[in-house]
Formats: C-alpha cells, sequence, structure tokens
C-alpha cells in the first residue's frame, strides 16, 4: 500500500520571514523620502498572505496593506509619510509584517520594520561630508610626509615623478566643477565640494613648495 507524503506542519511563528529595506528614514525636508517601498520575498514553494500592521496607523498610508505573494516571488508594498509635522521628528515607529499560509489563519512568521522621520536630509548629508573631510586632511597629513621624504630624497636634476604625477592629479580636481553647478556637463560623480577642493589646494601649495625648493 503506498503511502501519501505529508507536507511537515509549520509551526507558528517560526517561518523566517524575507523584507527589504528592514528600516524605513523619512526626511521632512525631502518629499522624495515620504513614499517608501518595502519589497516582501517568497522563497518557499507555496504562497504566502501577507499583513502590514502598524503602531501608529494614523501617520502612515499603507497600499495594499494586505494580499498574497506567489511561490518564489516578491511583491512591493508602498508606504506613504502623512504627517511630517516636527513634532515627530526622531520618533522610533514601528510596522510589523505577518505571513501565514493562504488555507490557514494563523501567523507564521512576522518581521518588525523601524520607521523614523528626521528633520533635514541635508543635516545628514553634512555629517557625511565633515566624515570625509577628516579622511582628507589625513590624507593630506600622510602626503605632506611622503613629499617631505620625497624632497630629502630628490637629486638636483629635478622633481620625482611622483610629486609631478601628484601635482597634475591636485590641478584636475581643481579644475573638476563643484557640487550644486547645474550647467555642467561633466557627470555628477565627478563633482567635488567646496571642501575637497580646498584639500586638493593645500596639498597643490605643498607641492609647488617641494618643486621650488630643488
Amino acid at each position: 500500500m503506498q503511502q501519501q507524503r505529508r507536507q511537515p506542519e509549520l509551526v507558528e511563528g517560526n517561518l523566517p520571514v524575507f523584507v527589504f529595506p528592514t528600516e524605513l528614514i523619512f526626511y521632512a525636508d525631502d518629499q522624495s523620502t515620504h513614499k517608501q517601498v518595502l519589497t516582501l520575498y517568497n522563497p518557499y514553494e507555496f504562497a504566502l498572505k501577507f499583513k502590514v500592521l502598524c503602531t501608529t496607523p494614523n501617520k502612515y498610508v499603507v497600499v495594499d496593506a494586505a494580499g498574497a505573494v506567489k511561490p518564489q516571488c516578491c511583491v512591493d508594498i508602498v508606504i506613504r509619510h502623512r504627517d511630517v509635522r516636527s513634532c515627530h521628528y526622531d520618533v522610533i515607529d514601528k510596522f510589523r509584517l505577518q505571513v501565514s499560509e493562504q488555507s490557514q489563519r494563523k501567523a507564521l512568521g512576522r518581521k518588525e520594520i523601524i520607521a523614523t522621520l528626521l528633520p533635514s536630509a541635508k543635516e545628514q548629508r553634512k555629517e557625511v561630508e565633515e566624515k570625509r573631510i577628516k579622511e582628507h586632511l589625513i590624507e593630506s597629513v600622510f602626503l605632506e610626509q611622503m613629499l617631505c621624504q620625497t624632497e630629502n630624497r630628490t637629486v638636483s636634476s629635478g622633481p620625482s615623478l611622483l610629486t609631478v604625477f601628484l601635482g597634475i592629479v591636485c590641478v584636475a580636481a581643481l579644475m573638476l566643477p563643484t557640487l550644486g553647478e547645474v550647467e555642467s556637463l561633466v557627470p555628477l560623480y565627478f563633482h567635488l565640494s567646496v571642501n575637497q577642493k580646498l584639500v586638493a589646494a593645500y596639498v597643490l601649495g605643498l607641492i609647488t613648495m617641494v618643486i621650488l625648493r630643488i
């Protein structure tokens, strides 16, 4: 007598839930960030139904808060922040994504997503820029030490190739467009900030001093 194979019973709450991202950051001064997208993945061989819950539902609009995901497919869940008042800055809200089999009601798995409203994207970029400035200053100190060593080793015939190369790189950096220039044919990732150009000018000054002393 042939025995029928049974699918192993899934334990409630133990099914891993795959969703990206796991943290949502909204910026009050950047309207493009007021709409975020969660992607729910279903790597399993059976369909899942999902439901999105929130600790503060009055602050958000969840498009398609409930639905289904086919086996080995994914679905996008759109979340909009509709209350960007200053009283909500730096407040951590939580979304809970629950999944279950289509034929059952019990939740097989759940995942929490953190949502935060920050006042300004510019402040975040400023912190990143300050960090980059510190890194550039460390690099400039290293270059200064290296140039001093090069100066001591350089013969009277002229500057070394390394010194000339560094000078050309600094000149090229100063000739690149500055961040914020709209009318430029140069790609955006080649645009440098004012602070980066100041570092390049500082290093170029050191190189010029080395060359003049030779």
